[in-house]
């Protein structure tokens, strides 16, 4: 999550944060008052299981009216039917690993493209590929979806398989022919297109 925080405190993004115990808290009416909720990587199956049952009705109701979500990576797990307390956000859409992970690679820099744009060297780790919902907005290198958007309800959602988020020090050991100043710049741009419901492929 502090990574994600780096790029808001940077384009001057206001936030507040919560975890697993501060989302079990909330009632639907609190959980709505948001425009934006964004879950970042890690762990999905632990962030999954730290949600109780009622939360993640609560974060579903929201998006079907109206609260946008942000999914990258484990955020992207979450959204779809995840049987670890997934949010099912996607009408029963489960994803899976990107094909990497079937090779025995856990993280590496992919290229990710999008239509009528460079592609961008972005951190991956352990993310899903995202076939089977929403309009594809990046593809990995080999075609399949990495970043999706799409109406669920009232609400917009964009799930990232990627990091472009990541810090530097993520990248250690890999090589990026894409600054990290310009994925943190993209970033910007799918917190932005989450936030105010701007499609990023039209």
């Amino acid at each position: 999550m502090a990574a994600i925080e780096d790029v808001l405190k940077s384009h001057s993004l206001d936030y507040s944060t919560a975890g697993s115990w501060g989302m079990n808290s909330m009632s639907s009416a609190q959980v709505r008052e948001y425009r934006l909720l964004i879950f970042p990587g890690g762990n999905f199956i632990k962030i999954g299981n730290g949600l109780s049952a009622s939360a993640t009705a609560s974060i579903r109701g929201a998006v079907q009216h109206g609260v946008n979500y942000l999914g990258i990576c484990a955020g992207a797990f979450l959204a779809g039917n995840s049987p670890y307390n997934g949010l099912n956000l996607t009408a029963g859409v489960q994803f899976p690993f990107y094909s990497a992970e079937a090779r025995g690679v856990r993280k590496a820099a992919v290229a990710i493209s999008a239509p009528g744009a460079p592609a961008l060297d972005q951190y991956w780790e352990d993310g899903p590929q995202l076939s089977g919902w929403g309009s594809v907005v990046g593809r990995y290198p080999d075609g399949t979806p990495a970043i999706v958007e799409g109406a669920v309800g009232s609400g917009w959602v964009v799930l990232s398989g990627v990091h472009p988020e990541a810090p530097e020090n993520w990248r250690r050991g890999m090589v990026f022919r894409t600054p990290a100043s310009v994925d943190h710049d993209y970033a910007a741009t799918l917190i932005r297109a989450a936030l105010n419901r701007e499609p990023l492929g039209r």
